[in-house]
């Protein structure tokens, strides 16, 4: 999440630290699980992305990865980010908060 709130708003991992992001929901557990909330910065960032910004942040997103040695193809790197988008968007128009499951 923190990386794809820095592709699309353009900040950066210390100005996310600074306030307060992202907000963890629920800590780790016995399987080594985390809850994030979405931040309110992403989520309006993401229901209101033009597709190309989308598919520049997910191209970006999937080198960025790769670099880490995490293989995530550019094509689902856009269907991930998509996805996101459009529920994000649809949560927002019903007054509801995301939140990310991480294991």
């Amino acid at each position: 999440m923190v990386e794809w709130e820095c592709l699309l708003s353009g900040g950066s991992y210390e100005e996310l630290v600074e306030a307060g992001e992202p907000r963890l929901v629920a800590g780790q557990d016995d399987d080594g699980c985390v809850v994030f909330a979405v931040s309110p910065r992403l989520s309006a960032v993401l229901a209101g992305a033009e597709r190309s910004e989308l598919e520049d942040a997910a191209v970006a997103w999937s080198l960025q990865r790769a670099e880490d040695g995490e293989v995530i193809g550019t094509e689902t790197a856009i269907v991930i980010l998509g996805d996101l988008a459009a529920f994000v968007g649809s949560a927002r128009r019903r007054g509801r908060n995301v939140c990310c499951w991480v294991a």
